[in-house]
Order: structure tokens, then C-alpha cells, then sequence
């Protein structure tokens, strides 16, 4: 199948090229680090590590996009579920 962007270098402009499901984890990295994650189920708090190492626990809503670049997804601190990863 034809890819039209095959020749593009991949970036924070260009298109998502892989898309993952989030288990929350303490002691665990996610696959990738994100360029976006959606919330697909319920509201609630999403607890991540920045890039930066910086840990935070967000409120989150039921639909969001979140155009954030973190590392880790933690298990203690998160309650929204339905979480999805884009790269």
C-alpha cells in the first residue's frame, strides 16, 4: 500500500504513526514516549512523568486529547481509564 508520507522525517508536525494502549504502571516506562494521549473512558486524574522527570497528577476529562510528552503513566494517582498513547 502506498504511504505518502514515507518520505517525511518524523516530528512533533508530522502525522501520528503508532498508537498504543496505557496500563498504568509505577515501575515501568511506557513503549514510547507520547506526543498524545486520549481519554477514551471515565474522567478522573491521570498521575504522569514529563520528559522532564517531573511527576504530576492531572485532571482529566472524557474525550480529551492531551498534547503531552511523557514517559510513564502511574498506576498510584490515576483513576480516569480508557487511556490511549499516540506517537
Amino acid at each position: 500500500m502506498p504511504d505518502p508520507f514515507s518520505a517525511h522525517s518524523p516530528g512533533l508536525s508530522s502525522p501520528l504513526a503508532v498508537g498504543f494502549a496505557i496500563t498504568p504502571a509505577d515501575g515501568a516506562d511506557l513503549p514510547y514516549v507520547t506526543r498524545q494521549i486520549r481519554i477514551t473512558g471515565a474522567a478522573g486524574n491521570l498521575a504522569v512523568v514529563w520528559t522532564s522527570g517531573l511527576q504530576t497528577v492531572e485532571p482529566v476529562f472524557t474525550g480529551d486529547v492531551l498534547d503531552w510528552r511523557v514517559m510513564r503513566v502511574l498506576a498510584t494517582g490515576t483513576t480516569a481509564t480508557g487511556l490511549r498513547g499516540y506517537c
